[in-house]
């Protein structure tokens, strides 16, 4: 699950699903969770009926809790209340973390979107977010990009927050290593796991990850 000991402990991997969650990805997923240690699974979907995006979600949200992996949703609080999601991740336009943690409860896992800002970040952490998220660090097709972060900001957070920071944007495991250096905490990735064999690209990041 996500969360900080008092003492750092080792950059974890973070899952987005790609915006098709339909066919076969529970197996895919299945395949990914199998191939190596991961602390989330991000729940991406768009432009879809709230009751729909519930039914696509519930057998990922069990293969999910099979294996002690946070599931967590995008941008929709009110999706995350409904199917009883372990947390819900905001983009700057979905809504406080302070609601989200009165509508979600106590022990609900909410991250905030903060781009390359250190002034977002920050106020999301005094919002009670549980994490933060920085990029894109690389270039990316899974979203379009309007910021570029660069590692400063999470050397920055990690020196100062106790707070953990997610790095996301066009992660790959040959490019993540300075992320890791920097003081990420969760490396956040789709397009690396789901463009290919899922089960090789999970291992690659585990070899990474375990130094």
């Amino acid at each position: 699950m996500l969360g900080m000991d008092e003492e750092r402990i080792p950059t974890q991997l973070y899952l987005i699903s790609p915006l098709d969650v339909g066919g076969d990805f529970p197996q895919r997923l299945e395949n990914a969770l199998s191939a190596g240690p991961v602390a989330a699974f991000q729940f991406r979907v768009k432009d879809m009926d709230q009751h729909e995006a519930a039914r696509l979600a519930a057998p990922l949200q069990e293969i999910c809790a099979a294996r002690d992996v946070a599931f967590i949703v995008n941008d929709s609080v009110a999706l995350a209340k409904r199917i009883k999601a372990d947390g819900v991740h905001l983009g700057q336009s979905d809504g406080s973390p302070r609601e989200a943690r009165e509508e979600l409860g106590r022990d609900a896992h909410i991250g905030v979107t903060c781009h390359a800002s250190k002034h977002l970040a920050m106020d999301a952490g005094e919002a009670g977010a549980d994490y933060v998220a920085f990029g894109a660090f690389f270039p990316t097709t899974t979203k379009q990009v309007e910021h570029h972060a660069e590692l400063e900001v999470l050397e920055w957070w990690q020196n100062l927050f106790e707070i953990p920071c997610v790095a996301i944007g066009g992660i790959t495991p040959d490019n993540c290593g300075p992320l890791i250096e920097a003081g990420a905490d969760f490396l956040a990735v789709s397009g690396a796991v789901w463009n290919g064999d899922e089960t090789a690209a999970v291992r690659a990041f585990t070899e990474v990850l375990a130094g």
